[in-house]
């Protein structure tokens, strides 16, 4: 989780809640009770749970409660494990449909996202430093959310990728359309916010919701495009071992169950692959 998760989870459940309570009356089955009543997806309990057990370990870290077993190991959360929805990829025409109805920056947003993977925090946190141009690299830094900028995911977030000359012509595109090219710059400034932070994901949901409406194309959301870049890769037959590389995961098997090395031949390559198939057809 990170810091703006945390705070979600504390000032919006866990203090509302239990803010007048001493850390002792969190205890397992008044806090399985709430967990229960709540209209949130199994996940977001599991990370509400997660977040009083490490308030837990720290109070007794501190000495200001007794070293104990952590009550919160006695709350279970039922289908913790299953997936509420079944993650969604586009195919290739579905995604030329969808940008035919995108206007900038949302439609170099969605090529960015599907060629390289990004989550959408990674993506609006993007600046134009981040680009190096003459050796064709881009470097995720940082993602932001709830336009506060912190850490990318993992530690294996946070790498330099190959871009396609392709991409990099996308890119040079909207550089020269963009009112904000400076190299701090965020590549996707808001000019309602006069470049001061990136769009913010609420704009960015609305673009992508009206656009697939009138694609026709059904509901989806900016983590589509990272499923998409992930069935892509497997449809151009990419070694799992690249993909993993891709998709920067840290471990292996949160890619596919199989092991395997990339070299950066490869990763461009398979990228290189991945941008055909996007602008395939395309303006």
């Amino acid at each position: 989780m990170t810091r703006q998760g945390y705070n979600t989870w504390l000032n919006g459940y866990i203090i509302p809640k239990w803010g007048d309570c001493s850390l002792q009356e969190l205890q397992a089955r008044p806090v399985d009770m709430w967990l229960q009543s709540l209209s949130l997806a199994p996940k977001s309990k599991v990370h509400i749970r997660g977040l009083v057990r490490a308030l837990w370990e720290f109070a007794m870290w501190r000495g200001d409660v007794p070293t104990q077993r952590n009550p919160m190991e006695l709350v279970t959360i039922k289908g913790a494990t299953k997936r509420m929805k079944r993650p969604r990829s586009l195919t290739t025409e579905e995604f030329q449909k969808l940008v035919e109805h995108l206007d900038e920056p949302f439609r170099t947003m969605a090529l960015v996202c599907v060629c390289f993977g990004l989550r959408i925090s990674e993506c609006l946190a993007l600046k134009w430093s981040d680009v190096n141009w003459l050796n064709g690299t881009l470097n995720v830094e940082r993602g932001i959310v709830h336009q506060v900028v912190d850490e990318v995911k993992t530690p294996e977030s946070q790498r330099s990728m190959c871009i396609d000359s392709e991409m990099l012509n996308v890119l040079k595109t909207w550089k020269q359309t963009s009112q904000f090219t400076a190299p701090d710059d965020w590549m996707f400034a808001s000019p309602m916010q006069i470049g001061r932070l990136p769009f913010s994901y609420p704009g960015v949901w609305r673009a992508l919701r009206r656009a697939a409406v009138k694609a026709g194309i059904g509901h989806l959301s900016s983590h589509t495009f990272r499923h998409t870049h992930r069935t892509w890769l497997d449809a151009v037959g990419t070694p799992i071992g690249v993909q993993q590389r891709l998709m920067r995961h840290t471990d292996i098997r949160t890619t596919m169950n199989v092991y395997g090395t990339a070299a950066t031949a490869d990763m461009r390559q398979a990228h290189a692959k991945i941008v055909r198939l996007a602008l395939s057809g395309l303006n």
